[in-house]
């Protein structure tokens, strides 16, 4: 990889023997290992052991996860949050858990309507809930620094899977849970009625 890079530094026009570029080769290497580190994330063994049988039918919310990627198309980052909702049947997952299967596919060269319903999907497949809601929110560098360079626009994408597909009323009460926070007296998230957890 790092012979590729000095390629592309000559083809950029550049000298990689000087002074500021004689390392580049070496960081850029490292830093596109560990922005791609979701390929080789095994999801059956981060979910391990954290699955757990709770009697509990309620909204389960994990709201604001901030990620950051990469566009297959240019290379170029994406970024922004997520929000994760699952109704459970019969087991919750451990709430560290969906911020790290967010991380597992953000880590790789991606496209914001792909990784959404990947992340929905597993989360279907693998707790089995009764419903499944996803929705990101994200700016791309590949549409404000080039292209349309129009730099206060960002994407929202969806993936409404289950009850929260076929019921109307328990989609809207999470896109409302999701836009409007609920703050205590010292400014913290608080939980509320029929939500089990917000974080960020």
């Amino acid at each position: 990889m790092q012979q590729i890079i000095r390629q592309l530094l000559l083809a950029l026009g550049e000298d990689p023997a000087r002074e500021g570029l004689l390392d580049t080769p070496k960081r850029v290497e490292k830093a596109f290992r560990f922005l791609t580190s979701g390929y080789t994330a095994d999801v059956d063994a981060m979910l391990n052991n954290a699955l757990f049988s709770v009697d509990y039918n309620e909204m389960v919310i994990v709201r604001d996860i901030d990620f950051y990627s990469l566009c297959e198309h240019h290379l170029l980052p994406f970024f922004g949050r997520c929000h994760v909702a699952y109704i459970p049947q019969g087991r919750v997952l451990g709430l560290s858990k969906i911020p790290r299967l967010v991380e597992i596919y953000a880590r790789r060269l991606q496209i914001q309507e792909r990784m959404t319903n990947e992340i929905a999907g597993t989360l279907l497949q693998k707790v089995n809930p009764q419903g499944v809601a996803v929705v990101m929110e994200a700016t791309h560098l590949c549409m404000s620094m080039r292209g349309v360079e129009k730099q206060n626009s960002f994407a929202v994408t969806s993936a409404m899977l289950g009850v929260f597909r076929d019921d109307a009323r328990t989609r809207m009460e999470f896109l409302e849970l999701i836009r409007r926070p609920e703050l205590n007296a010292r400014g913290a998230a608080v939980a509320m009625p029929g939500l089990a957890c917000v974080a960020e």
